[in-house]
C-alpha cells in the first residue's frame, strides 16, 4: 500500500473513531503513531510523537490562551458581565426587541474579554433570559439569542480559535486578532438590524423597554468601563505593536484581576475556582494539539497535504467555486464537530489548498471562523444551543434551533459580505502593517 493510500485509510479511521465516542487527542495520536509505525518504523514513530507534540505545546505563542482564558473568567467573577448587560439595556432597551439587541451588545462586550463562545453563552443564560422572560419575551427567542450572540465571542478578539489557527498554519496570531475586530463588529449590528426587522413585523416577540431615565443610562456607564479598558489595551497593544498578543493577554488579565478586586467582587473562593477552570480548559485544549500534532506529522509523511493541493489546484474550476466547496464542507462539519477539534482535523490539509488557489490565509481564517460559528448553532450538535438548553431545560432545544434559523441565514450573508469586499477584513492588518 502506497503512502497517499495510506494517510487517506488513516483520515477514515480518524473520523469513524470520532464517530464512535473515542475522544479527539486520543484517536488522532493512536492513528497518528500507528501510521508512522507502518510507514517508517518504531524510532521513527517514538520520536515524532515525543518530540513533535513537546516543541509545539511549549512554543511561547500558545501560552496566550490561558491568558484570554483567565480573563473571561475574571470578568465573569468581577461582576463586568452584568455592568454590560444594564448598560446595553439602559441604552438600547427602547428599541424594537430592546432587551435582544442589548444582549447582542453585551453578548459582544464579553466576547471581547473573554474569547469562549460557550461560556458567553453559558454566562448569558443565566443573565439575560431570566431578564427577557420578565420582560414577556417568547422564550425560544430569548433563548436563540444567547445562543447566536455567544458565537460572537470567537471572532471579537481575544478569540482562542483565531489563536489556534494561527498557531497551526504558522500565520501571525497578532494579525489574525486584529482582522477579526471589523468582521465582529460588523456581525454584530448585522444580528442588531436583524432584531430590529424581526420585532417590527413580530412585536409579539417581545415588547420594548420603557421608561428608563437618563439618569440611569449614564449612571449604567460605569459598569462598561472596565470591558472598553481590557478591550483598548488588548487591541491598542497590538495595534501600536508596543506589546505581543501574549503580553496583551497577561496585561488583559492583570487588570480585570485588579478591577474585581476593587469592586470586592473577587474574594479567594472564586479566585480558586477562575484559576481551577482555566487550568481545565487550557489542558484540554493543549491535550487536543497533543494528538492532532502527532496525526499531521503522519499526514505530512504520507504526503497527503501537498496530493490534496495538487489536486485541487488541477481541477477544472475557478478559485472561487472551489473555496465555496471548502467552506460548505465546513458548514457540514460544523454540525458534528467540535471546534478546535475540526481546525485541526482539517487544516493540515485545506491551508495548503488555500494557499495554492492564491487566498489570503490571515482572511481564510476569518471566513473559516466565521464557518465555525454557524456551525455552533446549527443540528444536530448545534453545542451553544444546548449549553442555553442546558441551562434553560424549559425551553426545548427543538424549539431553540427552529428560532436560531434567522441568525443563521445573517451569518451566512455576513460570510458572502466578507467574501465579497476582504478588505473588510484585512483593513485593520494591512493598516498595522503599512505603518
Amino acid at each position: 500500500m502506497d503512502n497517499i493510500t495510506v494517510g487517506y485509510l488513516g483520515f477514515v479511521v480518524l473520523i469513524l473513531l470520532i464517530f464512535l465516542g473515542v475522544r479527539i487527542f486520543i484517536a488522532a495520536g493512536l492513528v497518528g503513531f500507528l501510521g508512522l509505525l507502518y510507514m517508517k518504523n518504531w524510532k521513527v514513530a517514538a520520536g515524532v510523537a515525543g518530540m513533535a507534540p513537546h516543541s509545539e505545546v511549549s512554543n511561547f505563542t500558545l501560552s496566550v490562551l490561558p491568558m484570554f482564558i483567565l480573563i473571561g473568567f475574571f470578568a465573569h467573577h468581577g461582576g463586568m458581565v452584568k455592568g454590560a448587560y444594564r448598560f446595553a439595556k439602559a441604552w438600547l432597551g427602547w428599541l424594537p426587541g430592546g432587551l435582544a439587541i442589548g444582549t447582542v451588545f453585551a453578548t459582544a462586550s464579553f466576547g471581547a474579554v473573554s474569547g469562549a463562545s460557550s461560556a458567553t453563552a453559558a454566562v448569558f443564560s443565566h443573565i439575560a433570559i431570566p431578564e427577557m422572560l420578565k420582560s414577556k419575551y417568547q422564550p425560544a427567542i430569548s433563548a436563540a439569542v444567547v445562543a447566536a450572540g455567544g458565537t460572537l465571542a470567537s471572532l471579537i478578539p481575544p478569540s482562542a480559535i483565531l489563536v489556534i489557527y494561527g498557531i497551526i498554519v504558522e500565520e501571525s496570531v497578532g494579525d489574525l486578532l486584529l482582522a477579526g475586530f471589523i468582521p465582529g463588529v460588523i456581525t454584530a449590528l448585522i444580528y442588531i438590524l436583524l432584531l430590529v426587522g424581526m420585532f417590527k413585523v413580530k412585536p409579539e416577540l417581545g415588547p420594548s423597554v420603557k421608561g428608563i431615565s437618563w439618569g440611569e443610562r449614564f449612571a449604567s456607564i460605569g459598569g462598561v468601563l472596565p470591558i472598553v479598558v481590557v478591550i483598548s489595551v488588548i487591541m491598542g497593544g497590538m495595534y501600536t505593536g508596543w506589546a505581543t498578543p501574549t503580553e496583551v493577554g497577561a496585561l488583559g488579565a492583570f487588570i480585570v484581576f485588579v478591577l474585581a478586586l476593587l469592586r470586592g467582587r473577587l474574594n479567594f473562593s472564586n479566585l480558586s475556582q477562575s484559576l481551577i477552570e482555566t487550568v481545565k480548559l487550557s489542558a484540554m485544549i493543549f491535550s487536543v494539539i497533543w494528538g492532532i500534532v502527532t496525526f499531521v506529522r503522519f499526514l505530512g509523511f504520507a504526503g497527503l497535504p501537498s496530493a490534496a493541493a495538487e489536486w485541487v489546484s488541477s481541477l477544472p474550476i475557478s478559485p472561487f467555486a472551489t473555496l465555496l466547496v471548502i467552506l460548505l464542507m465546513y458548514l457540514f462539519l460544523g454540525m458534528f464537530m467540535n471546534a478546535i477539534g475540526m481546525l485541526l482535523l482539517t487544516l493540515p490539509v485545506i491551508h495548503p489548498v488555500i494557499i495554492s488557489l492564491g487566498f489570503d490565509p490571515i482572511w481564510f481564517g476569518i471566513i473559516l471562523v466565521k464557518m465555525v460559528e454557524i456551525g455552533l448553532v446549527t443540528p444536530p450538535i448545534g453545542l451553544n444551543c444546548y449549553v442555553v438548553s442546558g441551562v434553560r431545560p424549559d425551553i426545548p432545544i427543538e424549539k431553540i434551533f427552529r428560532a436560531v434559523l434567522p441568525f443563521v441565514l445573517a451569518d451566512i450573508a455576513a460570510v458572502a459580505l466578507f467574501v465579497m469586499f476582504p478588505e473588510i477584513v484585512t483593513f485593520l492588518p494591512d493598516l498595522v502593517k503599512g505603518r
